[in-house]
């Protein structure tokens, strides 16, 4: 009996993970799709459209609760319903949104707390997202709609998966509920008052706290040390509230369905850096599949580095796996409408990168409110257009290339250590200290530096547990870290590793207490030097050029430390009157690995020989770096073991590569393509090599 059922057992084991694999079979091409949002009834010619498009998966449902549910207990599923009949029938797949990023009114009416009181005030009705994620009312409420919408169509064989919310954050809630809640988690935390004095520094300005009733409001708080802890709280609130979605949408999926979250990023006009609200690494723990929106300039402004950076940055949280690209833009803002070949390329970019799903946001253009002015797919018209007619040819590609192009496994030997407590602690004082750079500024500078060396990059934070598995860590701006991270990296490179810090990094400790040592603090033994004064600079350059860049490229800007080496070779000296006798850069044998240091903010020109210098010596400048921006390569191995080589021209000027990797078919055109053989790239052209 019992080998019956250990036999049973691993039965359903193996049927279970095999129907979760199977769902994404394919290469999935998609839009968000609203029914609810149409000016009149076209349904059957948008599935038309969509098929002729190769449109294989809509994403539905997740922006309309009060449509859903017009009024308190009444719902009404009659365009949720339309639509996943229209799809099945047409053979498209379809995703399920859960409604709950958007508040209906009656909900505010009768239940008025459920709208976040944040350091400006009460939030008023009409924005998205202005809630309290927190708020008893409010989760009740969605539990149910969620509820009652899962119970509804959980049976409905269109769906693969559901998403849950919608580029979910704390938007800022911070009213005397989260107060009472924080002051919970930081009883629970810290145990007693005397340990969060001592920890944050509470003496100051008489911010000392001796009774837990009169633990102050967050709100208006001038330490630095609370702000971030309260921060990390938000971040918490929100892996909670997505972890507390997935436990429902779990209940109902069927085996082979699977649960995604569309995470954002830091905004900067477009997706720019590590999201300062929300612990991806974290909240991405509930869920089946990692999912992502990625919005970035096009036209002139198209680099592919934001492309690359989101699906870095998804592919990692968790832990390499294939992620979905669940918003992206197809014509966008009026200054992103793509030129001809772009919208291709983009496509092709995300898949590079480890994507499964190209799904724009969305469909259709809209006619009234809001985003009236992001255009869809389709323009207000409805009518095909450039942009439209240039996806039918990527659906095509991306149905006839499925097999060889999905699941591509990516394993890099660099990997970018961030860290959301450090990101909160360098902004706090980026403008008291003079640098004016944020968190995401250094993490781009060197991100952008290895793309454009074509070097493939991972991301790990301090919970990681593979760091120890890559050759070269590049650390931007650590600014606080606890004793034993910055033990563990002195290890890495005790034992071997590579190590590339910037400024600032090992500066305070996990609660932004600045350490009382001599800068920067524990890594001074791995990196062997050592300084205590910092200034902004002002006509400052690096002495000699010594790394043979422009003359306006020479120069060190917003943030200068005045470093004496120990036992590190400099690699750079400040050139100036007063400050010419200290190291800008820094290089140092550690054990068996090599530690270099960087102490001010250099030119992106600048920051990419340093770095290239600390590839080539760890062992990793290999033939990808023999192509240079605006030829980009990405590479990874396809299902059946092959290596799948991506070709991606980022200009309007067309290109002539010479390919110098494995021999192998060009998939667009079948043709063969040898080794040293040249290969030519039109303006904002792709090409793919399946190495043999």
């Amino acid at each position: 009996m019992r080998k019956l059922l250990l036999f049973f057992f691993f039965t359903t084991l193996v049927q279970v993970t095999a129907a979760q694999q199977s769902v994404i079979d394919q290469l999935l091409y998609g839009v968000a799709y609203y029914d609810e949002y149409m000016p009149y009834d076209r349904l059957d010619k948008d599935v038309q459209m969509m098929k002729e498009a190769g449109i294989n998966v809509v994403r539905i449902a997740e922006s309309t609760w009060s449509t859903l549910e017009p009024q308190e207990g009444v719902f009404d599923f009659k365009h949720i319903d339309r639509v996943l009949d229209a799809m099945h029938k047409a053979g498209i797949k379809v995703i399920i949104g859960t409604p709950t990023y958007a508040v209906p009114t009656w909900l505010v009416r009768k239940y008025p707390d459920v709208l976040a009181i944040t350091s400006r005030g009460p939030n008023q009705y009409g924005p998205r997202q202005n809630m309290d994620i927190s708020n008893k009312d409010f989760l009740d409420h969605a539990e149910r709609v969620i509820r009652k919408l899962l119970e509804h169509v959980k049976d409905q064989p269109a769906i693969i998966g559901y998403q849950i919310d919608n580029e979910t954050k704390a938007y800022n809630t911070a009213g005397p509920q989260v107060q009472k809640k924080f002051v919970s988690y930081m009883h629970n935390k810290f145990g007693t008052l005397d340990s969060i004095n001592r920890a944050f520094g509470l003496d100051y300005w008489s911010n000392r706290i001796n009774s837990w009733e009169d633990f102050p409001s967050m709100v208006n708080s001038i330490n630095a040390s609370q702000n971030a802890e309260f921060a990390k709280f938000q971040r918490k609130l929100v892996t909670e509230y997505l972890s507390w979605q997935a436990r429902i949408v779990n209940e109902y999926k069927k085996p082979g369905q699977f649960v995604t979250q569309n995470f954002d990023f830091d905004w900067a006009g477009y997706s720019y850096g590590i999201q300062s609200e929300v612990d991806h690494f974290a909240a991405a723990k509930s869920l089946d599949i990692a999912g992502v929106d990625i919005y970035h300039p096009s036209q002139d402004a198209l680099t592919g580095t934001e492309i690359s950076f989101g699906g870095d940055v998804a592919r990692s949280m968790k832990g390499g796996k294939n992620y979905l690209l669940l918003e992206t833009e197809a014509q966008g803002f009026a200054q992103w409408v793509p030129y001809p070949g772009q919208l291709r390329l983009q496509a092709f970019s995300h898949l590079a990168s480890g994507a499964n799903m190209v799904e724009y946001w969305h469909w259709h253009s809209i006619h009234n409110s809001a985003e009236t002015y992001w255009k869809g797919l389709l323009s207000h018209d409805f009518q095909p257009n450039p942009t439209y007619n240039e996806a039918k040819t990527i659906g095509k590609d991306f149905q006839r290339l499925s097999s060889h192009l999905l699941n591509l496994k990516k394993t890099n030997k660099v990997a970018i250590l961030f860290s959301n407590e450090a990101l909160t602690g360098f902004n706090s004082f980026r403008f008291e200290s003079g640098t004016k750079r944020s968190y995401n500024d250094m993490v781009r500078l060197v991100y952008d530096a290895l793309f454009r060396m074509n070097v493939g990059v991972d991301f790990v934070d301090p919970t990681s547990t593979n760091i120890e598995n890559y050759k070269l860590l590049v650390v931007p701006a650590l600014y606080a870290a606890p004793d034993s991270l910055l033990q563990r990296l002195n290890r890495f490179v005790k034992n071997g590793g590579h190590i590339v810090y910037t400024l600032r990094s090992g500066f305070s400790d996990q609660n932004i207490k600045v350490r009382s040592v001599l800068q920067p603090g524990i890594v001074s033994e791995a990196c062997g030097i050592s300084y205590s004064q910092f200034v902004v600079p002002k006509n400052v350059a690096l002495k000699d050029n010594p790394f043979r860049v422009n003359p306006e490229d020479n120069q060190v800007s917003s943030w200068m430390e005045l470093i004496t080496p120990a036992t590190a070779k400099v690699l750079a000296y400040y050139d100036h009157p007063v400050w010419g006798k200290y190291a800008a850069v820094t290089q140092n044998n550690f054990g068996k690995g090599m530690a270099t240091y960087v102490g001010c903010v250099t030119s992106a020109s600048v920051m990419e020989k340093i770095l290239a210098d600390a590839v080539k010596k760890a062992g990793l400048w290999g033939e990808d770096q023999n192509l240079y921006f605006p030829v980009i390569t990405k590479y990874g191995t396809n299902q059946s073991g092959r290596t799948i080589r991506y070709l991606l021209n980022y200009s309007a000027q067309p290109a002539v590569v010479k390919y110098t990797f494995g021999s192998g078919y060009e998939l667009f055109s079948g043709k063969k393509v040898n080794t040293n053989s040249e290969i030519k790239l039109e303006p904002w052209d792709v090409k793919i090599v399946e190495q043999q």
